[in-house]
């Protein structure tokens, strides 16, 4: 293989994955008994950032190595994921806020939704959601 077929593939590769990744839906679910609640971008981002949302809802999230987190973090909360731990960093510090809970996957964080009441995930729209969780927000 010569070095300009190996550069077009690997090009072409990265496009392809770059493709797939922007064209994941992400969506937030909670274990909340009003299943009515509808979420905007706005309130989402307040919701995992610390902020005040209308409804007593606890965040929790994904390792920061997660695809997903990397996603919601790009398309809902709009920061990079070191701007994200610099911000945690100065709450924690300042004792203001502290970061949502990091549970390790998808499966254990859907484990976590239903046994805990009033906790809320980002997760792939592939994910088997059960029917006791209510999704609130969705982003392409």
């Amino acid at each position: 293989m010569t070095k300009n077929t190996l550069f077009l593939l690997l090009l072409f590769y990265s496009s392809f994955v770059k493709n797939v990744i922007a064209s994941e839906t992400i969506i937030v679910v909670a274990n909340t008994p009003n299943k009515s609640i509808q979420l905007n971008r706005q309130q989402v981002r307040n919701l995992f950032m610390g902020g005040v949302t209308p409804y007593n809802l606890k965040a929790i999230a994904l390792p920061p190595e997660n695809q997903i987190r990397v996603l919601f973090n790009t398309k809902v909360v709009g920061l990079t994921e070191s701007r994200i731990q610099s911000y945690w960093a100065q709450m924690r510090f300042t004792g203001r806020r502290t970061a949502p809970k990091e549970i390790k996957s998808e499966a254990l964080a859907l484990q976590y939704l239903t046994k805990n009441e009033g906790s809320v995930a980002y997760l792939s729209s592939t994910a088997d959601i059960p029917s006791e969780l209510t999704i609130l927000f969705k982003v392409n």
